[in-house]
């Protein structure tokens, strides 16, 4: 991040922020999941981070939250790294789905009957599965591990409330395992599955986490700080990839068009993206859209693209 941006980013973020911050009115906090009803409707946060760890933030950016959908972009790339893309691919697809992202209705309707894409919830859980560990304490002991290495916080952990309201709330999400089971896309014991994939949902971030992350990712898995390789380039390019096409879910395409960048939402209003080759960037708004995604996150990165000038098509 050059200086002038840095100094044109600490002038005008602020206001900007503020202005986004009318839009949280417009929007409704996740319910879906008893406990993130308890988030307030009109916070709103930024942290943005450079390669040189110059970082900028404005707003409510210290506020925890889950990263729920966010940590699907990186259970994929665990994934990855433990069995490499054919045996993930196998059993997940690499295509948009057109369709919400906790629908049934192309696992029985289009052959071969395995989720369309890794961030979709069958998708996600299909990946939970593939993840590697004998047990689902080992698994989410090494799911924890690396985001801790990715955000360079050993502090990280789950929100055990969230945990537990998702695990008791989510028959949705249950109903897609057995039917993943069924189809025989999940060999694993469907709880354990499941275990696996509500914990890393309810991993407690702040928005300065989700930039660091998102960091690594806009340097093509190279921790730029540090130098230290944590993914390999390819699997980072496959994110990204999906990030594009399905990160915002069916809002993707909007999102390509007005933002530009590789992005991941949550229903707790994060939003991880990130600037190829310059920034990692961590947003929470917790006053969704219809969508799913952060309304008034989605309004200043709109604003920040614009700009700025970020947006890479």
């Amino acid at each position: 991040m050059s200086d002038s941006t840095m100094e044109r980013l600490n002038a005008l973020l602020p206001e900007w922020l503020e202005t986004s911050r009318l839009h949280t009115g417009q929007g409704k906090v996740a319910s879906y999941i008893p406990e993130l009803v308890k988030a307030s409707q009109d916070d709103l946060g930024i942290h943005i981070m450079d390669a040189e760890g110059n970082h900028v933030s404005a707003g409510d950016c210290g506020v925890p939250f889950t990263m729920q959908s966010i940590s699907k972009v990186f259970t994929l790339i665990l994934a990855l790294m433990d069995h490499g893309e054919e045996a993930v691919f196998f059993n997940v697809g690499k295509e948009p789905t057109g369709d919400d992202y906790d629908s049934m209705i192309k696992l029985e309707l289009v052959e071969p009957g395995i989720p369309f894409n890794p961030l979709i919830n069958a998708g996600a859980i299909t990946v939970s599965s593939l993840v590697g560990g004998d047990c689902k304490e080992e698994k989410s002991r090494r799911i924890l591990e690396f985001f801790r290495k990715l955000s360079q916080n050993e502090r990280l952990g789950y929100n055990e409330d969230v945990f537990r309201s998702e695990s008791e709330s989510g028959h949705l999400n249950r109903s897609l395992a057995y039917f993943l089971k069924h189809n025989g896309v999940i060999k694993d014991d469907v709880e354990d599955v499941l275990a696996v994939y509500f914990r890393h949902c309810s991993i407690e971030v702040t928005c300065a986490d989700l930039a660091r992350m998102a960091l690594v990712l806009a340097h093509d898995g190279t921790d730029p700080i540090t130098g230290e390789e944590l993914i390999p380039r390819r699997y980072v390019q496959i994110a990204k990839t999906f990030m594009t096409t399905c990160g915002m879910y069916n809002a993707s395409g909007e999102f390509a068009i007005e933002v530009g960048l590789p992005a991941k939402s949550g229903v707790s209003g994060g939003i991880l993206t990130l600037v190829p080759g310059q920034f990692g960037i961590g947003v929470v708004g917790p006053a969704l859209n219809r969508k799913g995604n952060s309304l008034a996150g989605v309004h200043l990165l709109e604003r920040l693209s614009k700009e700025f000038d970020w947006s890479f098509f």
